[in-house]
């Protein structure tokens, strides 16, 4: 692995890396770990896609499962792309709706509570999203703003206090860790091992959930920039 980044680490045969992940993901999983097979997250997004096809490769369509994890905030694209891939690929999936879980934990709620605190006409039906503005744009220190858009389709945009940005953050994290926990049980039902979907730049920069989707028995592209 190159450990700097240079001209050079965009540099690739594409094909033979793809030979030499299949490879070593084979033998991670079917030799040191003794797994029969491999469970992954679907996105819909080009991360988890380029993962799944890869696994395929590896070990067969038959032996790779695909879920689905909706929920509330989800867009609709996720589930429907993520449906799409699978075709694709020819792999089983299935659907784990995992809004009852985050509703039972409180995330929601949690949620909710934080954003009150400083939009206190919030209630459900009303979106939401964390807006970093660009530093290009500021000269001055660059703050987490809150954007929410009510049933009418009316934007109001807030600077958040720490404690209601962390807060947020904490709450919206259970999502990532309800998937993960949704992974290990299929995967520990199955005999199968967990392939994670990070790229390198997401490892490096620790654009992750800590025992989210940080943690998998194998990561095929954790070494790859995604260009």
């Amino acid at each position: 692995m190159i450990s700097k980044f240079t001209r050079q680490a965009l540099e690739l045969d594409a094909a033979t890396e793809a030979d030499r992940i299949i490879s070593s993901t084979r033998e991670q999983v079917l030799v040191t770990l003794r797994r029969r097979g491999v469970v992954v997250g679907l996105s819909g997004g080009i991360d988890s896609s380029v993962v799944a096809s890869l696994c395929v490769r590896a070990f067969g369509k038959e032996k790779v499962l695909g879920i689905l994890m909706p929920e509330r905030d989800s867009s609709g694209d996720s589930l429907r792309l993520g449906r799409v891939i699978a075709a694709q690929l020819g792999i089983a999936t299935l659907v784990e709706d995992i809004a009852p879980a985050l509703d039972a934990i409180g995330a929601y709620r949690r949620q909710s509570e934080a954003i009150r605190s400083v939009v206190p006409d919030y209630d459900e039906g009303w979106k939401c999203k964390l807006v970093l503005t660009s530093i290009l744009e500021s000269q001055g220190l660059n703050i987490t703003r809150l954007t929410v858009q009510d049933p009418n389709g009316r934007t109001k945009t807030v600077r958040l206090p720490p404690a209601a940005y962390l807060q947020i953050v904490a709450a919206t994290n259970y999502k990532q860790r309800i998937r993960k926990m949704t992974e290990y049980y299929h995967a520990d039902r199955l005999g199968y091992a967990v392939a994670g979907t990070p790229n390198r730049l997401e490892y490096d920069q620790g654009f992750f959930v800590k025992q989210g989707d940080g943690i998998a028995d194998v990561m095929p592209i954790v070494h790859l920039y995604k260009t």
